[in-house]
């Protein structure tokens, strides 16, 4: 059985930061364009459009650094590309086919840190207001521009969601 769909995360690939102990990783600004390594995304992503696999890094939001581990992903027909500053980078927007931004709010992005990475309510909040909502403001907002589709109420919006659906099966037939 052939996999049709897979799925790179830019999360993964925040930067590697063994010199610093988990104090200082916790204070840097993981939501500006360079805290990630992008150039060995656009690199995993040209090798599986060449049909190869790769070894994804595996990021540990708890202890805010990218772990020893790595997820093997196998080339497919259809590569989905998952993270909020994707647009920001004209690299790697030239490697994608179809651009979509899925527009949430930011209540849910803050529930979203707390429930599924494992952090307190108190840093997520810290964070938003030290990093996540200006950089949101400069990056993110700006790079919708870039988008194909942009999708209201994030996953909520059935129509939206039916719609991609309906391009993505066309497209792996």
């Amino acid at each position: 059985f052939a996999v049709r769909v897979s799925v790179v995360y830019h999360d993964a690939y925040y930067r590697a930061h063994p010199e610093l102990n988990y104090e200082q990783r916790s204070q840097l600004n993981y939501d500006h364009p360079d805290s990630f390594e992008t150039e060995l995304m656009i690199e995993h992503l040209k090798r599986l459009k060449d049909g190869e696999a790769i070894d994804c890094p595996v990021y540990d939001y708890s202890d805010h650094n990218r772990s020893d581990k790595t997820v093997r992903i196998e080339p497919a027909p259809v590569i989905v590309v998952e993270g909020i500053l994707v647009f920001a980078d004209r690299r790697l927007r030239e490697l994608m086919d179809i651009k979509i931004f899925v527009d949430t709010d930011a209540d849910e992005r803050i529930l979203r840190d707390t429930r599924e990475r494992g952090r307190s309510v108190e840093s997520v909040v810290n964070q938003y207001r030290r990093t996540v909502k200006p950089m949101h403001e400069q990056f993110v907002e700006p790079s919708k521009r870039f988008a194909d589709i942009i999708v209201l109420d994030g996953g909520y919006n059935l129509v939206a969601l039916d719609m991609i659906m309906m391009k993505i099966r066309d497209h792996l037939s």
